[in-house]
């Protein structure tokens, strides 16, 4: 399964779910690897994207194993894979405490839920899987019971310590927010806006503390550094370079979600095609 070096994260929610086979063309004759579906989705929501594209890869990023059943998951997968063998990667994810009720024991209920996938009656393999993970427990496992890992709202000096965790092997894709807009103002507002929610979860902030962050810079959409960071933004010449660092860092892939704009990022996307020297129609 090639990923490629690129792809794009975006969610329904952002895009609208009725432009999901018009979307991931888009993504697909720009010169993208991979679209990543977000938003905790079910996985046979996904099939509009493969059934308007030829040979991109999709991936969810994630299904949430409390809002899934592990045999109904591997049913789901097996019957998508039939159709589009390949082609699908599925990101599994422990959500968060401030979003889930049921949330507990974080490490053990991600094992039982590999374990459910592992005894369905039509396996979810391990290589067409991975895990939404951030700390090194979580990675740990990723390395053994996934293809790899899928980060969220990370800096680059995460990723390096991600690929020290996962071996040179597992498959590394972090995901990176931007806001593709040459005004700076705007630009800093929007990363801002797209921040500070985040930076209400703990597992996020956790996370950070240990990357040379502290509470300060959580404060009011977080500071700048912290911003420049997480969510680079500018023109697409200025964000692409973040990209390429956690390339250098040690990913296998980077997936650029463009934020602060409604519909489909037509032009953000072409834009960091653009600039990532990425072939039209490839």
């Amino acid at each position: 399964m090639r990923l490629g070096d690129f792809g794009i994260w975006t969610t329904y929610r952002a895009i609208g779910e009725e432009n999901a086979g018009e979307a991931a063309k888009l993504v697909e004759d720009l010169g993208y690897g991979t679209f990543w579906l977000g938003g905790s989705p079910r996985l046979p929501t996904v099939r509009p994207l493969l059934a308007a594209t030829e040979s991109l890869i999709v991936a969810t990023g994630i299904v949430n194993v409390w809002q899934n059943e592990p045999a109904q998951l591997a049913a789901e997968h097996a019957e998508l894979m039939r159709d589009f063998p390949g082609r699908l990667l599925v990101g599994i994810g422990i959500g968060h405490p401030e979003a889930t009720s049921d949330y507990s024991r974080p490490l053990s209920a991600m094992r039982a839920f590999l374990d459910g996938l592992d005894s369905a009656d039509a396996p979810l393999p391990a290589e067409e899987r991975c895990l939404a993970a951030l700390r090194p427990k979580m990675l740990e496992l990723a390395r053994e019971r996934a293809l790899g890992a899928h980060p969220y709202f990370v800096p680059v000096e995460h990723t390096c310590a991600a690929r020290a965790l996962l071996g040179k092997s597992g498959l590394l894709a972090p995901e990176l927010a931007c806001v593709v807009d040459p005004d700076p103002e705007h630009g800093w507002s929007g990363a801002r806006r797209y921040a500070k929610p985040y930076l209400g979860l703990r597992n996020y902030t956790s996370n950070l503390l240990g990357f040379g962050f502290t509470e300060q810079d959580f404060a009011d959409g977080g500071s700048d550094r912290l911003i420049d960071a997480i969510v680079p933004h500018g023109s697409a010449e200025e964000v692409v370079p973040v990209a390429r660092a956690h390339l250098d860092a040690g990913a296998d892939h980077v997936c650029l979600q463009a934020v602060g704009v409604d519909g489909i990022p037509r032009d953000q996307w072409s834009a960091l095609a653009s600039a990532l020297g990425l072939s039209f129609g490839r």
